[in-house]
């Protein structure tokens, strides 16, 4: 069985010095076409929905078909939740097999994020699966923010949470937008450089 958590993946990236994939599908066809091509350039990935599609692709549908793939699959496959807010869905996802939560509580309070991705915490161990995280704003799909008032994530906001929650890992803001970029993107990678030398958490880029 290739079906395998987010963690195990970045501990392949750490000792590989890459990244990892991953890959939002709506469809059958959609997760067919992202395994052949893992499959074809030997590369681990993660296989994702977004809970904002289910109203289009049902959970009980496209769940069992993303996890049974990526069971069959030649290569290493996460199947994770992405930009999951609803914790009886998470939970719906964990017990259809589901190896890893992208939890977004980025447009939340500080402190409220922190208390729901504790809270999520306890229920992705039930199920040995891996836990992501969010701060900042992501421009794009998430919200139609513009570059301007894109909210970028902030270095002490990042060592408060990070001392305050365990997570797999940790999406930050840079400037990086969701889906397709309408203008050159400004990425801060001095920010990028000063959070990943602060924590040991992995890193996600969306």
């Amino acid at each position: 069985i290739m079906l395998c958590s987010v963690k195990e993946l970045l501990e392949f990236a750490e000792e590989n010095r890459c990244a990892i994939g991953a890959f939002n599908v709506s469809n059958l066809e959609m997760i067919i076409g992202v395994i052949k091509a893992a499959e074809v350039t030997n590369s681990p990935i993660i296989l994702q929905i977004a809970e904002s599609r289910l109203k289009f692709s049902p959970l009980h549908l496209i769940g069992p078909m993303m996890v049974e793939a990526a069971k069959k699959s030649k290569v290493k496959v996460a199947v994770q939740l992405d930009h999951a807010q609803t914790f009886s869905i998470i939970e719906d996802a964990l017990k259809l097999g589901f190896s890893s939560i992208m939890y977004d509580g980025s447009h939340l309070p500080l402190e409220q994020n922190i208390k729901n991705t504790n809270s999520i915490k306890k229920i992705t161990e039930k199920y040995g699966a891996s836990l992501e995280a969010e701060l900042g704003i992501i421009k794009g799909d998430e919200g139609n923010l513009t570059q301007e008032n894109s909210i970028y994530t902030k270095l002490e906001d990042v060592l408060k949470f990070n001392n305050s929650t365990d997570v797999t890992s940790l999406a930050i803001a840079i400037g990086n937008a969701h889906g397709i970029y309408l203008e050159t993107p400004k990425l801060n990678l001095g920010l990028l450089k000063k959070i990943s030398s602060s924590i040991k958490t992995p890193l996600v880029l969306h």
